[in-house]
């Protein structure tokens, strides 16, 4: 009896959802609110899920100044190309040398001062064997920046031995190359009509975080003879070295290398003529620093 009696109700409710479905069928769904072809094909496709968005409800605003100062602004630093007044300096070479009958002290130091683009630089090199000065030179250049690692410099340089002083007037191109390779050509005008030309040129290869291995080379070219300093015409001499430094701080490295001197052409035959060998090979013990 419990069955008869809830037959009625389950006809009903089964009539109910087949009219309803009817209704659905005969409707026309594109004139339904939110409804349009892409949303209708996908409904057909097999799926009751609306299309996905082509377009951000909500627009992104576009970059302001403001945005991008706020990204860039540097808390510490000081601004490229202000009027601030800096310094450098750096001792690439204090060194001993053992050459072949003395024990030679040799310096390559510079530094400068002023602002990015425009700065006073100060260069000096030499050595002293057994408490004499056989080499020493300074320059003073003022150099400006064509780029952010180019500069042109143009200034004098004194030499005070060998022979007697001589200046001369000095201008050149210095900065670093490709991959970090720190270059100088310098050409030079002389008392008498006398001109040279010295290209310089180092690397550094990082074998760890803190020891580098540092090759170098310098050439240097007379334009006439100068028998009191023992100067040739043409390629006078070149020097090239291996130093291997530790940095202890960045600032402060002691290196251990060798270099390798040789004359050319007639300042060869000057270096004959003092009982000097045409090549030789020196140990160098030294110290590098900058601050």
């Amino acid at each position: 009896m419990i069955r008869f009696a809830a037959l009625p109700v389950l006809l009903t409710g089964t009539l109910s959802t087949a009219m309803a479905a009817s209704d659905m069928a005969g409707m026309d769904h594109s004139q339904m609110p939110g409804m349009d072809a892409s949303t209708l094909q996908t409904m057909d496709d097999g799926g009751m899920q609306p299309a996905a968005p082509t377009e951000s409800r909500t627009p992104i605003p576009a970059l302001t100044d403001a945005d991008r100062a706020a990204v860039f602004n540097s808390p510490g630093g000081h601004k490229v190309h202000n009027s601030a007044v800096h310094t450098y300096f750096l001792a690439d070479k204090l060194e001993w040398q053992d050459a072949d009958d003395a024990s030679v002290l040799a310096w390559d130091v510079s530094g400068w001062i002023g602002g990015d683009t425009d700065r006073l630089w100060l260069r000096s090199e030499g050595e002293r064997s057994n408490g004499r000065t056989e080499d020493a030179e300074l320059q003073a250049l003022w150099g400006h920046a064509i780029s952010p690692w180019w500069d042109v410099v143009s200034g004098v340089r004194q030499d005070f031995k060998p022979g007697a002083p001589q200046t001369w007037a000095a201008f050149g191109l210095q900065g670093m190359a490709l991959y970090n390779f720190e270059a100088e050509a310098t050409a030079f005008l002389g008392e008498g009509g006398q001109s040279a030309i010295r290209l310089e040129g180092d690397y550094d290869i990082l074998l760890t975080n803190r020891l580098i291995l540092q090759p170098t080379a310098e050439l240097n070219v007379y334009g006439q003879n100068d028998p009191q300093r023992g100067l040739g015409a043409g390629l006078a001499n070149t020097e090239a070295g291996l130093r291997l430094r530790y940095e202890i701080r960045r600032e402060f490295a002691p290196y251990i290398g060798v270099t390798w001197n040789r004359t050319y052409g007639n300042t060869a035959d000057f270096a004959r003529e003092e009982g000097e060998d045409r090549s030789e090979t020196r140990l160098v013990l030294g110290v590098r620093l900058w601050f």
